[in-house]
C-alpha cells in the first residue's frame, strides 16, 4: 500500500492537508463512478462532494484489511445510490416479471468508452442504476434487490428493459 497507507493514516489523524491530497489523488476515480449513476456532470459533481464528505467522516473505519480503492469504490456506489433513493421513492416499482435476461448481440463493441457512457447516461434513473450495478459494478440481482429494497425479479426486469432501451438509444444516436 505504501504511499497510500501513509496518506490514509494522516487522514485518519484528521490532517487537512492529507485529505486534500487524498481528494486530489482519488477524485477522478470516484467521479467516474458517480458519473455512471448521475444524469449529468453537475449531478455527478454533487455526488462526488457528498461522497468525500462521507469519506472524511468515515476514514477512521478503514482498517487496511482490503484495498483502499475497493473501500472507496463501495463508498462512491453507496453515496450514488443514496442520492438516487430520493428518486426511487417517487417512482412506482415496475411490474415484476420473471423474464430471464436475453443475450443481446454485442452492438457496442466498436463504440468508444465515452460514447457508451453517454448512451448509458440517457437511460432513465431506475434502468441506469440497475444497469450500472449489475454490468459495471458486478452486483448480483439478489444483492441489488437487497440494497435498493426491491424484488429480485424487479432487478432482472429493469436490467432487461435497460438493455433493450440502451440498444434503441445506440441504434438511434450512434449509427456508424
Amino acid at each position: 500500500m505504501g504511499d497510500n497507507e501513509e496518506l490514509i493514516r494522516k487522514c485518519q489523524q484528521k490532517s487537512r492537508r492529507a485529505f486534500e491530497e487524498l481528494y486530489k489523488k482519488f477524485s477522478p476515480f470516484v467521479y467516474g463512478i458517480c458519473l455512471r449513476y448521475a444524469k449529468d456532470r453537475d449531478e455527478a459533481q454533487d455526488i462526488l462532494q457528498d461522497c468525500f464528505i462521507k469519506v472524511m467522516e468515515r476514514i477512521g473505519e478503514f482498517k487496511f484489511q482490503g484495498s483502499f480503492d475497493g473501500w472507496l469504490q463501495r463508498m462512491a456506489v453507496n453515496e450514488s445510490l443514496n442520492h438516487l433513493k430520493l428518486m426511487w421513492n417517487s417512482v412506482q416499482e415496475i411490474a415484476d416479471d420473471d423474464t430471464t435476461e436475453d443475450e443481446s448481440a454485442d452492438i457496442v463493441s466498436d463504440m468508444s468508452a465515452k460514447e457508451l457512457v453517454e448512451a448509458i447516461s440517457k437511460l432513465p434513473d431506475g434502468y441506469r442504476t440497475i444497469f450500472n450495478m449489475y454490468v459495471v459494478e458486478g452486483y448480483q440481482h439478489n444483492e441489488i434487490a437487497e440494497i435498493l429494497n426491491i424484488k429480485e425479479a424487479t432487478s432482472r426486469s429493469q436490467l432487461k428493459k435497460a438493455r433493450e432501451q440502451l440498444i434503441l438509444i445506440i441504434s438511434n444516436d450512434y449509427k456508424r
